[in-house]
């Protein structure tokens, strides 16, 4: 196999990478000056050396506990419970939430042998014991069938520690239509209604 394929097959790997999209990226690199593709090589192994999950939450970061953790303005008696490490981007973006993190480090899958073991659920048990006074939990994690049997476990597990358990709420995405929108999509966007001129 020539170098070229090489770094095809590993680009391939990536999530959302196919073949096609591959070899576009292997021959666009291929394009670019010597520099600028030392620099994405020498930036790709700094985050590999220095990147490492957070003691306290699991957030990616180059720093521990991450600056979320360590932010005396964040609210650490709110805690929002996400699958991966990329899930507090896509929160932190809306600007809404305030309190701080727990990542799991995936979700529950049976059929992929990913088992309540496998995730930092005794991590998040251990935080609520450990001195932080949480008021709250919300469970963020996704509207999948794993992510809804995940959210369920932890609010069993959760039941006993004396916290407020909550789940996000989850429905249509503003500029969605109702004509593609599958039924459970609907069906949570109404158990999730409230009044008008609620906030």
């Amino acid at each position: 196999m020539s170098v070229i394929e090489d770094l095809t097959a590993e680009l391939a790997k990536l999530p959302g990478i196919g073949r096609k999209t591959a070899t576009r990226l292997t021959y666009h690199l291929l394009k670019q000056p010597t520099a600028a593709v030392t620099r994405l090589a020498r930036t790709i192994e700094a985050v590999v050396e220095r990147v490492r999950p957070c003691t306290v939450c699991g957030n990616l970061s180059e720093a521990d506990p991450c600056p979320i953790c360590t932010d005396g303005r964040r609210d650490g008696a709110v805690v929002c419970v996400v699958e991966e490490a990329s899930d507090i981007g896509a929160i932190e973006r809306s600007g809404e939430f305030r309190g701080c993190y727990h990542v799991l480090g995936g979700r529950l899958s049976p059929l992929d042998g990913v088992g309540p073991d496998d995730l930092r659920i005794a991590a998040l048990v251990a935080r609520l014991r450990g001195g932080t006074a949480v008021r709250e939990v919300i469970l963020a994690t996704n509207p999948s069938m794993e992510g809804e049997v995940t959210a369920t476990y932890l609010r069993s597990v959760l039941e006993g520690e004396g916290v407020r358990v909550t789940r996000i709420a989850l429905g249509l995405p503003m500029g969605g239509e109702l004509e593609y929108a599958d039924g459970v999509t609907i069906a949570r966007a109404l158990a999730a209604r409230r009044e008008m001129g609620e906030g």
